[in-house]
């Protein structure tokens, strides 16, 4: 992209639009000109579409037929820093250019003018006759707060007709308002004092402090223990940022966690910062997209797709829990938000702050090679210290094979409650069991489509594909044989786990945390803090109960099956399960009352369950490692799966087999091309899938073999192309 370049009217110059179309397009400029970096508005055959003035004319184009562009838009234009990023993503992610601007433009209303707009905000009135309907617009205000919405997106959001916004407002329930369509966000105020921190966490504040007023790039790994305090160190980054009047953006991993981390930068800052996740609506989303583009948004917190904002002069990106997998994109634009924040921060001179706990391989070689920096806070804050591990052997453990959890954790838990303490039971997996069998005929409860096996919700009352996430009502009657009365549950989940402890436990009050058992983040937001106030005795939860969570009166924490990350033959299943038991063991004791940590265990011996016990993580760290590095794979290696979907799965294996017989490209390049192969659950949604894997060294320039390779064969019709670079999921 040209840096900087101006089309006076008339003149030819190249549109990139987000529309499937892999090309720059030419158009004449409009009346008074465009520059590089402008968004404006276009023909597109018959409709009228946004683009963004790329660079100058290609020239593939007869100019005496180019047609003029309509006109320059009102918005903020993309600088070159983001631009080279999103080519630089697109690059490396072997993405259309066309889609990563669709990422970087999801804001809806972006052609709508500055006017003002109708609002609607509560009074606090109680309408004369309550129906649900109406119940379910005051729920939406009890979730969102005070954010303001147009009737239309309250409709939306309630899933009403207008007619009930209406009949809330003749009320007097509802009041509308006037207010222009975006407003800049009020401003922080970074020299409000801090918390009282350490000796060490001022340390390690003073040297990300350095850092951000070098106003360089450079990427620093803060890795602290569960419970040091990291968050205050690194908002005395932003602070830093803020100073130099530069913004700043807070990557989080989960939005339940947003709540109360708004709540912690607005004590420290005096204001709100904006806030870009799903949770926000429509009106809120355009509100940021354009104030972060004009400058009138000084920190953002949001999930992984906010580093696609329009950022005007970005200083600093904050990775929270950086090693969490959901930060890595699945569907649609694959990437990683922590690769991304790296090379996003690179591009515009700013900081990036890798924080965790538990940091990524990735991350800790990086740290390692001197490739990054490296902070540590090795002290839990005030009077807290870390929780003593301890393991079961459940290989000498008594139990019927109704039971899982032991008698020793079960008597831990006893004493727990009797101290007036809570205690957790942890099980990284959904539902009541993950198999449902005939005992008549052997057959297992299936999806009719994907090849999965079906999941028992029993408080649901419904049996889930947590592939594709078809239900059906439980039933007793088995569908191949028709006996009745043979369907048995195989295996724990979360809420078989539950109903044990209800059992064992029947005075004990129980809280059950998992991502299903929540209609909205609302909810789930109160269930934390109910715990957090000691509103239970017993929690029970998946890896949603690891993620950064503090309840204070916690001080035992048993994971119920510790084997489970162990299965299969994942990359990074030791580094997972590594990372999520130390995490979640990590909750643990974070207030005055130590804690306990207690795995049960059918591998006491394994060394992932010997590292986990034994606290030495640089040690598992340098262990992996080496056996990464033996095995030439990432991050000492590059890897990048293909994914051939169709209805037919003979037809995506005939182009895979192709493909795999023309790779010699590849292979003399120093690439290997493994597959093609069914993926390990072949059906999804009624589409088959067939993998290929590309590995290579760091050395081999591997994105642009692959896109030659496949521009060579290309694909038919009813197969689709899903290209993965550095996948993080092999199913």
């Amino acid at each position: 992209m040209a840096q900087s370049c101006f089309f006076p009217t008339g003149t030819a110059a190249a549109v990139l639009t987000a529309e499937p179309i892999d090309r720059l397009l030419d158009y004449l400029a409009p009346e008074g000109g465009c520059t590089v970096g402008d968004f404006v508005h276009i023909p597109l055959g018959p409709r009228k579409v946004i683009g963004v003035v790329w660079a100058p004319a290609t020239g593939e184009y007869d100019q005496g037929k180019l047609r003029r562009m309509i006109c320059r838009l009102d918005l903020p234009p993309l600088g070159p820093d983001f631009c080279a990023f999103l080519e630089r993503s697109a690059d490396y992610t072997l993405t259309p250019l066309s889609q990563m601007l669709r990422l970087a433009t999801r804001a809806p209303g972006l052609l709508d003018g500055p006017a003002q707009q109708r609002i609607l905000r509560p009074t606090g009135q109680i309408p004369e006759r309550m129906t649900a309907a109406r119940q379910k617009v005051l729920d939406v205000y009890a979730e969102f707060g005070d954010l303001p919405f147009t009737p239309s997106e309250l409709a939306q959001q309630a899933g009403v007709t207008p007619s009930v916004i209406k009949g809330l407002i003749e009320q007097r329930a509802l009041i509308e308002e006037h207010a222009p369509r975006d407003t800049p966000f009020m401003p922080l105020d970074p020299n409000l004092p801090s918390k009282d921190l350490t000796d060490a966490q001022l340390q390690a504040a003073d040297r990300l402090r350095a850092a951000v007023s070098a106003g360089q790039y450079h990427t620093t790994l803060l890795r602290g223990i569960t419970g040091s305090g990291k968050t205050e160190v690194y908002l005395e980054a932003v602070a830093e940022c803020l100073r130099a009047g530069r913004q700043a953006l807070v990557l989080l991993p989960e939005i339940a966690l947003t709540s109360s981390f708004i709540t912690r930068v607005e004590e420290r800052f005096g204001a709100r910062p904006a806030e870009w996740h799903s949770g926000v609506t429509a009106t809120q989303r355009r509100r940021v997209w354009k104030m972060v583009g004009e400058g009138g948004a000084q920190l953002v917190v949001g999930a992984r797709s906010a580093l696609f904002l329009p950022f005007q002069d970005l200083g600093l990106i904050v990775v929270d829990e950086e090693h969490d997998h959901s930060y890595k994109q699945e569907d649609g634009v694959r990437y990683h938000a922590r690769d991304m924040a790296v090379l996003r921060a690179a591009l515009s001179q700013a900081q990036v702050v890798l924080v965790s706990a538990t940091p990524s391989l990735e991350t800790w070689v990086n740290a390692q090679n001197g490739k990054y920096s490296r902070v540590d806070l090795l002290d839990r804050f005030g009077a807290a210290v870390l929780p003593q591990m301890g393991a079961i052997d459940m290989r000498t453990q008594d139990l019927p094979s109704t039971r899982w959890i032991s008698d020793e954790l079960a008597q831990q838990i006893r004493s727990t409650m009797v101290r007036g303490e809570q205690a957790l039971l942890f099980l990284n997996r959904r539902g009541f069991a993950p198999v449902t069998l005939c005992r008549a005929c052997g057959h297992q409860l299936a999806c009719p489509h994907c090849d999965a096996r079906l999941v028992e919700h029993k408080f649901s009352k419904r049996l889930m594909c947590h592939q594709c996430g078809v239900t059906q009502p439980l039933t007793d009657t088995c569908p191949a044989c028709q006996v009745t009365g043979k369907l048995a549950p195989i295996g724990p989940g979360i809420e078989r786990i539950a109903a044990e402890a209800e059992a064992l436990f029947p005075d004990a009050r129980l809280k059950i945390l998992s991502s299903d058992l929540f209609s909205s983040a609302r909810r789930l937001r109160a269930a934390i803090e109910d715990i957090a106030a000691g509103d239970c005795d017993i929690i029970i939860g998946t890896q949603l109960v690891a993620k950064g969570h503090n309840f204070p009166r916690l001080s035992l924490v048993g994971v119920v099956d510790a084997d489970l990350g162990l299965r299969g033959t994942d990359l990074r299943a030791a580094e997972r399960c590594f990372q999520l038991i130390r995490q979640v063991s990590g909750r643990a004791g974070r207030a005055d009352t130590p804690g306990r940590a207690i795995l049960q265990t059918y591998q006491p011996e394994h060394p992932v369950i010997r590292a986990i016990l034994s606290g030495d993580e640089e040690a598992f760290w340098a262990a992996e490692a080496e056996d990464r590095r033996a095995a030439v794979m990432p991050p000492f290696g590059r890897l990048i799966a293909l994914i051939l979907t169709g209805p037919n799965l003979d037809a995506a294996m005939k182009y895979g087999t192709a493909l795999a017989a023309r790779s010699d490209p590849l292979h003399r390049a120093g690439a290997q091309v493994f597959g093609p192969v069914p993926a390990p659950i072949a059906r999804v949604r009624d589409q088959f899938r067939v993998r290929l894997l590309i590995k290579a060294d760091k050395s081999v320039p591997v994105q642009s073999l692959v896109r030659c390779w496949l521009a060579a064969i290309p694909a038919p019709r009813n197969v689709r192309v899903v290209i993965d670079v550095d996948p993080q999921s092999f199913l």
